[in-house]
């Protein structure tokens, strides 16, 4: 994995670090677009996995952001900032676990129809934000890393969130609701550990590099 992102790496190819670089303002554009949508209804129809997945959202916006300023950095920057990456991603997961604790001393159940429209529209613009990443999935290491098991893991939470409307609507329950913002957490938890795992990984890339350097 360290060799294909070294000779992968965007710096080398000043066209490719352009491409990534609109690409990633574009995703960033789009998911913080999303967030006030999402974050509005969320409140509004108090849910507890909506809620998480709006702040997911914001997260996914500073990642891209971050990928952005950093594509100008060295392989050992580069595993730095990965790692700053996967702390961000835990942050949705606190939010969730926060709505969770507050919800389950009341499980009012969210209205359905808004849930799985508003999932509905999460899923359009995750989609759309995973296929412009995927092509650049092994371009930068642990950043681009980060914005592709994102992108990809918001796709998959929001199909989800649409099926709890159904759920919800059968039930009139507020617990799948709950069960749904606990999901979110461990998935959010395990795209941050490979993203750590990606930046360790660039990290002894470049104590490799550096070495070869001494020895010269």
């Amino acid at each position: 994995m360290c060799d294909s992102d070294v000779h992968l790496d965007p710096d080398a190819d000043p066209a490719l670090r352009r491409t990534l670089r609109r690409a990633v303002l574009l995703v960033a554009l789009l998911n913080l677009a999303y967030f006030f949508v999402e974050i509005g209804v969320a409140i509004g129809i108090g849910s507890v996995s909506l809620f998480a997945d709006s702040v997911d959202f914001l997260e996914d916006t500073a990642v891209n952001l971050l990928i952005f300023v950093a594509l100008g950095f060295t392989l050992r920057w580069r595993s730095v900032m990965g790692k700053v990456m996967a702390v961000i991603i835990c942050v949705p997961a606190v939010a969730a676990g926060v709505a969770l604790f507050l919800k389950a001393g009341n499980p009012e159940p969210p209205d359905p129809l808004s849930l799985a429209v508003t999932a509905g529209g999460a899923a359009v613009v995750n989609l759309i934000c995973a296929l412009i990443l995927a092509r650049f999935r092994d371009h930068g290491g642990s950043m681009t890393t980060a914005a592709f098991l994102a992108a990809r893991n918001d796709v998959v939470v929001n199909v989800a969130i649409i099926a709890l409307g159904a759920v919800t609507w059968l039930t009139m329950s507020g617990w799948p609701d709950i069960v749904l913002g606990a999901i979110i957490i461990v998935l959010n938890l395990s795209a941050a550990k490979e993203v750590w795992e990606a930046a360790e990984n660039e990290h002894l890339a470049a104590q490799a590099i550096a070495g070869d350097f001494d020895d010269d």
